[in-house]
């Protein structure tokens, strides 16, 4: 695996402005990582002074994705998909899956063209995981991309992953609509793995958290219910759609699990049934 290294020019390609703050990069300091500018730091700052839980919903997001990942790996999936996945600080998909299932592969995709090219310096010796770089809007580039298919088999079960992620697109036709049609491009017997920005989980001051947010980019937080019809097609799994922490924790010392709310978010995981 290559050394992690901290200098700018191994990690950050020539035509990213570093005065403008990203997603990615936010959400990386936020869970700690070091692959990050002044001006995401400050954003951050800015972020916690309306929503002083955001480093915590980030760690919560962390856990789910573990949790989810393992539970697909319990369940034979050895295919995953991973659109917004941004910068791959510790815990990423490929190093929880290729502890226990060296032979799985994972595809990496985000927008942000900082956390693809960390992604790649990461990947360099994973014959078995790759990075590209797309919007999840545009399904086809994704669905066809030739490093994509590659990996992936779609022909089998796969897992897509969606975490902290559907809350940018903020049209619901088109979020809507872009989740269904890769449901429909995968095979009975794959999962979708979820979580989303929830109405039922803001801070009492619904005005502090819209403006908190727009700090960092244009995000649509979703009720349950509309949640809910992201799975629509899909058998979903014990518990449900639940607040974040509420996904099978691990044990009573779990993150913000007395406090589920402030996490902010919903998640869940469905399953493609056979036709």
């Amino acid at each position: 695996m290559v050394e992690k290294d901290r200098s700018l020019s191994r990690w950050v390609p020539a035509e990213v402005r570093q005065d403008i703050p990203s997603a990615a990069r936010i959400y990386d300091y936020l869970l700690g990582g070091y692959h990050n500018f002044e001006c995401d730091r400050m954003a951050v700052e800015q972020l916690l002074e309306r929503l002083p839980h955001m480093r915590q919903t980030a760690q919560v997001n962390r856990m789910f994705l573990r949790r989810a990942v393992n539970f697909l790996l319990d369940h034979g999936i050895d295919q995953f998909l991973d659109i917004g996945s941004g910068i791959p600080t510790a815990g990423n998909v490929h190093e929880i899956v290729h502890a226990r299932n060296p032979e799985a592969v994972v595809v990496y995709v985000d927008i942000d063209p900082t956390a693809v090219a960390h992604s790649a310096v990461m990947l360099v010796d994973e014959p078995n995981a790759a990075t590209i770089r797309a919007d999840v809007r545009d399904v086809d580039a994704i669905l066809k991309n030739k490093a994509v298919n590659q990996l992936i088999d779609f022909n089998r079960p796969a897992a897509l992953m969606l975490v902290a992620l559907l809350h940018y697109v903020t049209d619901d036709d088109e979020a809507y609509q872009t989740v269904d049609t890769y449901i429909d491009t995968l095979a009975p017997g794959s999962f979708m793995a979820m979580s989303h920005t929830a109405t039922e989980a803001v801070p009492d001051s619904k005005e502090n958290f819209g403006r908190g947010l727009r700090a960092v980019s244009s995000t649509r937080s979703r009720s349950r219910e509309e949640i809910s019809r992201f799975f629509r097609d899909l058998s979903v799994v014990e518990p449900g759609i639940v607040l974040t922490p509420l996904w099978r924790p691990e044990g009573p010392d779990d993150i913000l699990l007395d406090e589920p709310e402030k996490g902010f978010t919903m998640a869940g995981i469905g399953m493609k049934p056979a036709k």
